[in-house]
């Protein structure tokens, strides 16, 4: 059975960081484009990051560049989203996902999400 299960999130102040975890099991994640998405309070999901775990390539939507970085341990089937200098607007429930398809259109495995609130 394929799990992806979060870890990490909490309440922050703002300028804060918060460094989320997401362990997978019943698949690889050598090779797949794995990355996190969130969901706003009253608001649609959206995407957030993702990286190629083949090549190493990564992408961030614009409202977190230079603030997220993503990264991966293949040896520990693990994904980590570090997030940095945040803002209240990021305040979500983050989710990890595998398998992750036309940018950010949907993903074949979900986590059940971790919440990250930033108090301003």
């Amino acid at each position: 059975e394929v799990q992806l299960l979060e870890s990490g999130g909490g309440l922050v102040q703002a300028g804060g960081s918060l460094r989320l975890s997401c362990l997978a099991s019943g698949f690889s994640v050598d090779d797949n484009v794995i990355g996190w998405f969130r969901r706003p309070p009253g608001k649609e999901r959206e995407g957030v990051s993702w990286i190629s775990t083949s090549n190493g390539n990564t992408h961030y939507v614009d409202s977190v560049k230079g603030r997220f970085t993503i990264s991966s341990d293949n040896a520990k089937n693990t994904m980590y989203l570090q997030m940095n200098s945040l803002k209240p607007e990021d305040t979500a429930v983050y989710f990890c996902a595998a398998g992750i398809y036309s940018g950010y259109a949907g993903a074949d495995y979900w986590g059940q999400g971790t919440q990250v609130t930033v108090s301003s």
